[in-house]
């Protein structure tokens, strides 16, 4: 992974130093909350509704064992002992005292990480696939390329005032665990007469009017990926409406204006960007490539976890949900699940990114990975040391055997922190699991992912969730929206509303009976909840969901 170098290093002290300046005027009265307020926001620093936050990037989720240990130095010195995995695989925290974020920052610093543009409009933290450089069905490693967009996004002039936040996520793969079709700009690593380049998506997105990107490019050369975003931002900069924040991201831009003109526009900026990149980029793109060496993967028997397999039916049922293959033989990735049932979806302790730190060092070719999905991820692990692993998972609540069912629900923050919010999150998350846990039948169910937001922006990603759940306002009292049939993978799609809300206490049975309606109309086990969704239609689900006005129309 990439290391800083003694130019990252003074560029990132030079900015907390900055920083820790404007604390101080905000601290001392010089500046008002609202001057304070754009300045914060550069920074990573937010006013939630009970304290600041701070949100700290895990730049395309990846990071190191004494990078994890600094993420729980801060959750316990300056926070309260916690740290909230996010969508965009960063963390944040709800709880820090305005005068302790400088030294929060120094801290981070320190460690090779920081918090800048992971707010405000410009472009955030690059995402990839949480897999990236392990995953079997990958064509190549994409985080150099995240890596050299992060490099070449952060302060860029142009683009530190967009019309509003820009998102950028990229995959290695066919198989999309990036989300890339609900980004504004998203990135395939696809290959061409035996050349690597990109398809290119764009306009993607959530939020109050969701989209699924449309595709801009079939194939970009390697060599020309930053003057081709920067053509598709210098577009977006000028054609994106300023006049209506509801309306300034680009895949509004994209939708009023057409993929052909946006297309169009694109390529004409292309040219004449184009001839400004001398190859510097490219110097620097084999330069960050070294950063990404494979391990020297240890060949070794896997006689330990063939007999735990066999013999432990606590550790098989943890195998066959949490591991995912891995491209070298001998090998696993492990997903450890930050979803114990009835825990808030996304948070870890102190104690427990200490342990996983230590497993990673330990076991993982010193690497971890953050997904999108709120989880912690160790990429490279040698399947021999699975039932270690997992002993000490158990031993600090991290043993969930439960991704991709039903409780490995994605959640926001919800009204529980978050100021924009309109309903809570984070219980309706915690009583779906607790009650699918007590029925014991989520192992059963199978695959089928459930998404939460406390508000219309999105930030739990429900329109593409198999079950959404949007949390609103309706004259004071919690009304929760249910949608199925979204899709979050490269099927991307939007999923529909069912109908007419629910309220906090109706929500969970409405869940359960969405699910009796697909265990009774599944053809086999191996029918997911998508799949059956998509062959049976809506009408069974409203029907159950709505017996009363089944009853009217009768």
């Amino acid at each position: 992974m990439y290391k800083y170098n003694e130019f990252d290093e003074a560029f990132l002290a030079e900015r907390n130093a900055q920083f820790r300046a404007q604390v101080g005027r905000r601290i001392d009265g010089s500046l008002t909350e609202d001057e304070f307020k754009p300045l914060r926001l550069m920074n990573g620093v937010y006013l939630q509704l009970h304290a600041y936050m701070l949100r700290v990037a895990v730049p395309y989720g990846t990071l190191n064992s004494a990078q994890m240990r600094t993420l729980a130095l801060l959750a316990e010195k300056w926070d309260k002992g916690y740290g909230h995995f996010t969508t965009r695989q960063n963390i944040q925290y709800n709880w820090p005292k305005l005068r302790d974020i400088p030294d929060m920052l120094d801290a981070l610093g320190e460690a090779g990480l920081h918090a800048i543009q992971t707010s405000g409009n410009t472009i955030r933290n690059t995402t990839a696939d949480h897999f990236a450089g392990a995953a079997a069905d990958e064509l190549t490693d994409p985080r150099p390329y995240a890596e050299l967009i992060r490099q070449w996004s952060t302060d860029h002039p142009e683009f530190q005032f967009l019309g509003r936040k820009f998102k950028i996520a990229i995959t290695g793969s066919s198989a999309d665990r990036a989300v890339i079709k609900a980004h504004d700009v998203g990135l395939q690593v696809v290959e061409q007469d035996g050349k690597i380049g990109f398809r290119v998506v764009v306009g993607g997105g959530l939020g109050r009017t969701p989209m699924i990107g449309q595709v801009l490019r079939e194939f970009l050369p390697q060599a020309d990926l930053l003057p081709y975003l920067e053509s598709v931002l210098t577009v977006y900069n000028v054609l994106g409406r300023r006049d209506n924040k509801y309306k300034a991201r680009i895949k509004i831009t994209v939708s009023e204006n057409g993929i052909d003109t946006y297309r169009a526009m694109t390529e004409e900026a292309f040219m004449a960007i184009r001839g400004q990149y001398d190859g510097t980029d490219q110097q620097l793109l084999e330069e960050i490539k070294t950063h990404f060496a494979t391990p020297e993967f240890r060949s070794a028997p896997t006689d330990a976890y063939d007999a735990a397999y066999a013999s432990d039916p606590v550790f098989r049922a943890w195998a066959d949900t949490n591991l995912s293959e891995h491209r070298a033989d001998g090998h696993a990735i492990v997903t450890i699940s930050i979803k114990a049932h009835g825990q808030t979806p996304g948070d870890a302790t102190a104690e427990q990114m200490r342990v996983m730190a230590d497993l990673g060092e330990q076991y993982a070719y010193n690497e971890l990975r953050i997904s999108h999905q709120q989880n912690v991820i160790l990429p490279h692990v040698h399947k021999n040391d699975l039932p270690a692993i997992h002993a000490t998972l158990k031993a600090h609540g991290l043993a969930t055997a439960n991704i991709g069912l039903i409780s490995d629900i994605i959640a926001c923050p919800g009204m529980d922190y978050c100021a924009l919010a309109t309903a809570r999150s984070i219980p309706v998350a915690q009583e779906i699991a607790t009650r699918f846990d007590a029925l014991k039948m989520e192992h059963d169910i199978g695959h089928l992912q459930i998404k939460i937001s406390g508000c219309i922006n999105a930030c739990g990603h429900h329109h593409v969730a198999h079950i959404g759940i949007l949390g609103l306002d309706r004259a004071g009292v919690e009304n929760y929206q249910i949608t199925l049939g979204g899709d979050a993978t490269e099927t991307a799609a939007i999923g529909t509303r069912t109908g007419p809300g629910f309220a906090y206490d109706e929500i969970v049975p409405a869940v359960e009976r969405i699910v009796e309606v697909y265990m009774a109309q599944r053809e086999g086990a191996e029918e997911t909840f998508l799949e059956t969704y998509r062959r049976i239609g809506m009408e069974p689900f409203k029907a159950a969901l709505y017996p009363e006005a089944q009853k009217k129309v009768a």
